[in-house]
């Protein structure tokens, strides 16, 4: 009996197939693994059960993460996570140097020391082809793109080092003594791909803390992790590879509504790809006992850019003002200063998202439309506790959404010409006799964007409540109604890894 049962066992491990069990633990460039795979959930199941079992023996857990985060990175990029590792050292060591020196223009050595790592890093990788190529063009000479691979999430973790060397320098924290702790705070897996940009000022105090992980805060986790999941896999996706990748390849197939389609389309896509990243990554955190701050207030319910800009992307756009706005002068150098250095600060945003003159063009976009919010709030004057009435501020939200939609235009088109093309195609072929074919043509990806819609516009306290609910229901219920969403998930999920948007960045 017990020999039989041996070669039984013996067998089954014969049959597996071992080639495909050391795949998990080797990079593969064409499947990186994100949280959008079933891999990661897989692997996220395995980790969380050992991270509960390291809860009181903090050393351990710690170490654990960090390896596991850096596995994950290794997974997403290669060997690039060595590239994070040196940025933490680098930092790490100027840090301890902030920490106890007084001359400023030592102080102020050390910060350049940093810029050059992290910056000299994100230029090495992100512009490299970008400026040879323009210096190719101005001489009218032929370039071959360099084969420089960019390493994923390679703006977050250098801004996110790069706040935490400007806030020693002005003194507003106190250095991280232990290297173990810094590389886990820049390691930290959730927003390793793409943010949110996480301070140290806000995490660090963090790592020590007992876990919180109540059941509240569980189930706040995962309302987030199947929020994330469906505006990523179910919405997002799903008008990408059916519709608006499709317009934006050929604006000129389709009449001047389906463009105008197309761009709404990619409005919401991008709004689903880059929060539902940012929901899963602050949800997963929750689920391991650690807050971060929010990154998306319904940023399409702003009355006016200035709002918008307060709720889109939080955590970067509040990064560039006070690590770039302020530090070119900020609004206390008078009001042409004020203007040059908002709309300088939005420029160098756009470039931080991409190696290519229309990000440029995107960001100067964003920074003429502040100015000039800013110059008609200045001429026009409101009180403080100014409230327009319900049509006043329709038509606010309502010009608002176009000013960022016919930017969201520069942001995804493949080149200048692709850009205006939509415009052309909107303003002189708009053709709304085609809409009725639209709707029946394409009926679910209408459904779709109705519903996308509608999820963004609904009261807040909507979703507050559907979590509470979810916060306060047995752990079974939890899992159950979490098994549901991944159910459905699957079944609407495309055949092919669509990437998280902002991971490119």
């Amino acid at each position: 009996m017990w020999i039989e049962w041996l070669n039984s066992i013996k067998e089954g491990f014969g049959s597996i197939d071992w080639s495909k069990v050391a795949g998990l633990f080797v990079y593969d460039g064409q499947n990186p693994l994100m949280f959008n795979t079933g891999l990661f959930l897989f692997l996220f199941v395995g980790f969380m059960w050992i991270y509960r079992l390291l809860a009181h023996r903090e050393a351990l857990r710690l170490g654990f993460v960090i390896l596991f985060s850096l596995y994950f990175y290794y997974k997403s990029s290669g060997l690039c996570f060595l590239l994070l590792v040196l940025v933490a050292l680098s930092d790490y060591s100027l840090g301890r140097l902030l920490g106890w020196l007084s001359w400023k223009w030592l102080r102020r050595l050390c910060v350049l020391a940093s810029m050059g790592v992290n910056l000299g890093l994100l230029c090495y990788f992100k512009y490299t082809n970008l400026l040879l190529g323009t210096i190719a063009d101005f001489v009218h000479e032929p370039f071959e793109p360099l084969d420089i691979a960019l390493p994923i999430g390679i703006s977050f973790f250098t801004f996110r080092s790069l706040s935490y060397i400007i806030d020693l320098y002005r003194r507003q924290m106190s250095p991280v003594t232990s290297f173990r702790d810094y590389l886990f705070y820049l390691s930290f897996f959730p927003p390793l791909a793409a943010g949110p940009v996480v301070r140290a000022k806000d995490f660090v105090p963090q790592i020590h803390r007992p876990l919180p992980i109540t059941p509240a805060l569980l189930g706040e986790g995962i309302f987030l992790v199947m929020c994330g999941l469906i505006k990523k896999v179910v919405i997002s996706d799903y008008i990408s590879v059916n519709f608006v990748d499709r317009i934006f390849d050929n604006p000129m197939l389709y009449t001047g509504f389906e463009n105008l389609m197309g761009v709404y389309g990619y409005t919401l896509q991008i709004y689903c790809d880059f929060s539902g990243y940012s929901d899963m990554a602050i949800g997963i955190a929750l689920l391991m006992g650690y807050r971060f701050k929010i990154n998306f207030d319904s940023p399409y319910k702003s009355g006016s850019i200035t709002e918008f800009w307060r709720r889109w992307h939080i955590s970067l756009s509040s990064w560039l003002r006070d690590y770039l706005y302020i530090s070119l002068g900020g609004n206390r150098r008078g009001t042409v200063r004020t203007y040059f250095n908002l709309f300088i600060t939005m420029v160098l945003g756009g470039l931080w998202h991409g190696a290519s003159w229309l990000f440029v063009i995107w960001g100067a976009w964003h920074g003429l439309m502040l100015v000039i919010h800013k110059f008609y709030r200045r001429i026009c004057p409101v009180a403080k506790d100014y409230r327009p009435g319900f049509f006043r501020h329709l038509f606010n939200v309502l010009l608002t959404f176009h000013v960022v939609a016919a930017g969201w235009i520069l942001f995804r088109a493949p080149s200048l010409d692709i850009a205006g093309q939509i415009f052309t195609q909107i303003f002189t072929n708009f053709r709304p006799e085609a809409i009725p074919a639209f709707v029946s043509g394409y009926a679910i990806i209408f459904v779709a964007l109705v519903v996308g819609y509608l999820l963004h516009f609904v009261p807040h306290r909507w979703s507050l409540w559907l979590q509470r609910e979810l916060s306060w229901a047995p752990l079974v219920v939890k899992a159950a109604v979490l098994a549901l969403v991944l159910f459905f998930v699957l079944q609407v999920r495309s055949s092919e890894l669509v990437p998280f948007i902002y991971s490119q960045f």
